[in-house]
């Protein structure tokens, strides 16, 4: 019950903070053209960042009333809350200053040996160091545990961006990512934890599918450190070594293939897609436009 009511409290404030940020997601500097050609807000995940940052201070506020079970912010809580701002900035950054001239991990790094530091480059070795910041918690993982989870955790924010080509995607994928995590987690403070940022996350599901705003990296990277830091605190090695093999084969198999390449060719994926997306565009010669763009990160 626990875990349900931080996903309705996460997807009520979002939307409250939704409706009163309109003028700041009216800024020009916010406008870009997504992958079906409509020009939109990007970085709405940022009030993914900040519903976590309103919800806390109220779980403070209202505990040292004397309302709820504590005013004290557990382990888990300030480890969701960190990696939301962590990750929720490095994805402002290459949201408001990157460029597609250097794509895929590839690219990033033959940027860097030409001297040059890409925002690409910068929010993917700056995920890994937040990863790492967030699993050397005094008492919580040494030695390879530390490597192991790290990773994990870079590659699942990782993939929530290498998944944001298409209305809607990120957020589909992680829903079907968190449904059986939350059953596995339970009402555990791990469960707990995750849940006002996941609520938030789906709070804004309406808006990416209809294309009122796009989630950006800064929210796409959230969602999926936020799923990987609620398997490396609440699963057992097992699970994580599981979940860091399918991620490590995910991202490897973007740097040589399109996903929405795929997605389009495979009926069921296309379906699941373009579920609750705008009808497409026509193009000028009357044919459908698939409105899908490359991969990259």
């Amino acid at each position: 019950m626990s875990v349900v009511l931080g996903l309705v409290v996460g997807a009520l404030t979002v939307q409250l903070l939704r409706v009163g940020a309109r003028g700041m997601f009216s800024s020009p500097v916010l406008q870009k053209e997504n992958s079906r050609g409509h020009v939109l807000p990007t970085s709405g995940g940022i009030l993914i960042v900040l519903a976590v940052l309103v919800i806390e201070a109220g779980r403070a506020g209202l505990g040292a009333l004397g309302v709820g079970e504590s005013s004290d912010l557990t382990i888990e809580r300030s480890e969701v809350l960190f990696a939301a701002f962590g990750f929720g900035l490095l994805g402002l950054i290459d949201d408001l200053l990157g460029d597609a001239t250097s794509r895929g991990f590839t690219g990033h790094v033959r940027a860097l040996f030409r001297g040059e530091i890409t925002t690409g480059f910068l929010k993917l070795f700056g995920g890994a160091a937040v990863a790492v910041v967030l699993v050397a918690t005094p008492g919580f993982a040494t030695g390879r545990r530390i490597l192991v989870d790290a990773v994990l955790i870079a590659l699942a924010a990782n993939l929530g961006n290498l998944l944001d080509r298409a209305p809607g995607r990120t957020l589909k994928a992680a829903l079907i990512a968190y449904v059986p995590l939350a059953v596995l987690l339970g009402d555990g403070v791990v469960g707990i934890a995750i849940a006002p940022a996941m609520g938030a996350a789906f709070g804004l599901m309406s808006d990416d599918l209809k294309e009122r705003l796009m989630l950006g990296d800064a929210g796409a990277n959230v969602v999926g450190a936020v799923l990987g830091l609620g398997v490396v605190l609440g699963r057992g090695e097992v699970t994580r070594i599981t979940a860091l093999v399918v991620l490590v084969v995910a991202n490897v198999a973007a740097e040589l293939v399109s996903f929405s390449s795929v997605i389009d060719r495979v009926r069921p994926l296309r379906w699941l897609d373009r579920l609750g997306q705008l009808p497409e565009r026509r193009s000028p010669d009357g044919s459908d436009s698939d409105g899908s763009q490359p991969d990259r990160s």
